[in-house]
Protein backbone atom coordinates (compact mmCIF):
# COMPACT_ATOMS: atom_id res chain seq x y z
CA UNK A 1 0.00 0.00 0.00
CA UNK A 2 1.37 3.26 -0.89
CA UNK A 3 0.57 7.13 -1.50
CA UNK A 4 2.96 6.14 -4.95
CA UNK A 5 -0.02 4.15 -6.60
CA UNK A 6 -0.34 5.40 -10.18
CA UNK A 7 -3.46 6.94 -11.25
CA UNK A 8 -5.10 6.99 -14.80
CA UNK A 9 -4.77 9.94 -16.04
CA UNK A 10 -8.32 10.19 -17.62
CA UNK A 11 -9.42 9.85 -14.13
CA UNK A 12 -12.86 12.15 -13.11
CA UNK A 13 -11.77 14.85 -11.08
CA UNK A 14 -14.20 13.87 -8.19
CA UNK A 15 -11.98 10.47 -7.74
CA UNK A 16 -8.90 11.91 -8.15
CA UNK A 17 -10.04 13.70 -4.92
CA UNK A 18 -11.59 11.06 -3.00
CA UNK A 19 -7.65 9.14 -3.76
CA UNK A 20 -6.47 12.08 -2.34
CA UNK A 21 -7.96 11.54 1.25
CA UNK A 22 -5.02 10.82 3.59
CA UNK A 23 -5.70 6.78 4.81
CA UNK A 24 -9.70 6.15 3.20
CA UNK A 25 -8.83 7.37 -0.24
CA UNK A 26 -5.09 5.35 -0.90
CA UNK A 27 -6.28 2.41 0.68
CA UNK A 28 -9.27 2.90 -1.75
CA UNK A 29 -6.62 3.74 -4.73
CA UNK A 30 -4.65 0.65 -4.05
CA UNK A 31 -7.45 -1.47 -4.30
CA UNK A 32 -8.64 -0.17 -7.49
CA UNK A 33 -5.75 0.53 -9.64
CA UNK A 34 -2.45 -1.80 -7.35
CA UNK A 35 -1.92 -4.72 -6.77
CA UNK A 36 -4.40 -7.40 -6.65
CA UNK A 37 -3.81 -8.68 -3.27
CA UNK A 38 -4.45 -5.69 -2.02
CA UNK A 39 -8.25 -6.49 -1.25
CA UNK A 40 -7.26 -9.06 1.42
CA UNK A 41 -4.97 -6.94 2.96
CA UNK A 42 -7.99 -4.36 3.14
CA UNK A 43 -10.01 -7.21 4.46
CA UNK A 44 -7.50 -7.66 7.31
CA UNK A 45 -7.47 -4.26 8.44
CA UNK A 46 -11.37 -4.32 8.43
CA UNK A 47 -11.59 -7.11 10.60
CA UNK A 48 -8.57 -5.63 12.81
CA UNK A 49 -10.65 -2.31 13.44
CA UNK A 50 -13.85 -4.48 13.88
CA UNK A 51 -12.07 -6.17 17.01
CA UNK A 52 -10.37 -3.70 18.67
CA UNK A 53 -14.15 -1.48 18.45
CA UNK A 54 -15.34 -4.42 19.91
CA UNK A 55 -13.42 -4.62 22.46
CA UNK A 56 -13.77 -0.93 23.90
CA UNK A 57 -16.98 -0.55 22.91
CA UNK A 58 -18.48 -3.80 23.60
CA UNK A 59 -21.98 -5.09 22.73
CA UNK A 60 -22.92 -1.20 21.12
CA UNK A 61 -20.69 -1.55 18.55
CA UNK A 62 -21.59 -4.89 17.72
CA UNK A 63 -25.25 -4.11 17.34
CA UNK A 64 -24.51 -0.96 15.15
CA UNK A 65 -22.31 -3.34 13.20
CA UNK A 66 -24.93 -5.46 12.47
CA UNK A 67 -27.90 -2.95 11.82
CA UNK A 68 -25.65 -1.65 9.41
CA UNK A 69 -24.89 -5.14 7.63
CA UNK A 70 -29.26 -5.27 6.91
CA UNK A 71 -29.30 -3.49 3.98
CA UNK A 72 -26.84 -5.54 2.37
CA UNK A 73 -28.30 -8.64 3.83
CA UNK A 74 -31.94 -7.52 2.60
CA UNK A 75 -30.78 -7.05 -1.31
CA UNK A 76 -28.46 -10.46 -0.77
CA UNK A 77 -31.84 -12.29 -0.31
CA UNK A 78 -34.03 -10.55 -2.41
CA UNK A 79 -31.40 -11.02 -5.40
CA UNK A 80 -30.97 -15.21 -4.64
CA UNK A 81 -34.40 -15.29 -4.03
CA UNK A 82 -35.29 -13.58 -7.24
CA UNK A 83 -37.44 -16.31 -9.82
CA UNK A 84 -35.27 -14.39 -12.52
CA UNK A 85 -33.08 -16.68 -14.86
CA UNK A 86 -29.95 -15.33 -16.72
CA UNK A 87 -31.52 -17.02 -19.57
CA UNK A 88 -34.99 -15.31 -19.92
Amino acid sequence: MSILTPIPPSTPLFKRAFFAIPVVGWLARDVLYGDHDNIYYLLVIIATLLVVVFSIWGLPALVISALVVVPFYFVFMIVVASPWTPNE
